[in-house]
């Protein structure tokens, strides 16, 4: 490896890759290297434009703890994360779309039964949400388990506002199981759009780059049955402003939907309003595989 030059360093990068026996691993750097590689001979990156690229990095990784991944956002506004959701999410053209995973699930939802309000008090307008789940030839899917969670009127998730202990009070998230016919109903409250946090890192390079850190209202979704393979979506709310562009690119048309406005009345299930609701019934078809 002497007497290395711009010109051959990549080669001998490589080559130093010939004892890994992980032959996926070996794929995957060996790619990562030659573009890597490829990128900084193409823009002529200089020493000083590197050591600001480290520095940034260093950043993310300093401000990323267990309520806030910095790095998710980062993939998640480069593209990456839609690129890699949509290239490993192929389905028959029936099928319900998927779309990013984001940064705020949370494992341990509260477990709510049909009809049960799952916002336990987060900000927001009453919205009674329905839906079933089916597979591609139109059957229902009984039992299956839904994780839904939401930001608040606010543009909040439960884990950005931790009560004065410095806990989290899970609020606008749960997990429900559908009926024997496979559908689903809950109250939460209505979704808004909001920014993504955008006072880090991540937040400086979109105003380096000219763009905003904006994301359409949405209500994520994931679904799991056995036999099917599992499901993140989201379904975004028609007519807001950013569908046209979110910030990390997660928007489908076939996942756009109407929250229709009500005057104060009686749900479908019965659940008494006392103040103008709003209802989203959405259906989701699940592709056959494992879950």
């Amino acid at each position: 490896m002497q007497n290395i030059n711009e010109d051959t360093i990549t080669q001998a990068v490589i080559a130093s890759l010939a004892r890994c026996d992980r032959p996926r691993l070996r794929t995957i750097m060996t790619s990562l290297v030659q573009h890597l590689h490829a990128f900084a001979r193409d823009v002529a990156l200089t020493e000083d434009e590197w050591a600001q690229a480290i520095a940034f990095l260093t950043e993310v990784g300093h401000i990323t703890d267990d309520k806030r991944q910095e790095f998710i956002l980062l993939s998640d506004t480069l593209g990456l994360s839609m690129l890699v959701t949509t290239q490993n999410n192929v389905k028959p053209s029936n099928c319900t779309e998927a779309t990013v995973f984001g940064p705020f699930f949370v494992e341990g939802s509260p477990v709510y039964q049909n009809g049960d309000d799952i916002s336990n008090g987060a900000h927001g307008a009453p919205c009674y949400v329905s839906g079933q789940i089916r597979g591609v030839g139109g059957e229902p899917i009984p039992f299956a388990h839904l994780d839904v969670w939401q930001s608040d009127e606010d543009g909040f998730y439960d884990v950005q506002t931790p009560d004065a202990s410095g806990e989290t009070v899970m609020r606008a998230r749960g997990r429900l199981t559908t009926d024997e016919h496979g559908r689903f109903h809950f109250r939460s409250i209505l979704a808004e759009a909001y920014p993504i946090p955008h006072d880090g890192p991540v937040g400086r390079m979109l105003a380096a780059t000219g763009r905003h850190p904006w994301r359409p209202a949405h209500l994520h979704f994931m679904i799991a049955a056995p036999g099917f393979e599992t499901l993140v979506t989201h379904v975004f709310r028609n007519g807001d402003p950013y569908l046209d562009s979110d910030v990390v690119f997660g928007v489908r048309s076939t996942l756009i939907a109407d929250w229709i406005e009500h005057a104060p009345g009686t749900a479908p299930d019965g659940t008494r309003f006392d103040a103008p609701w709003y209802s989203l019934d959405f259906d989701f078809v699940l592709n056959a595989g494992a879950a």
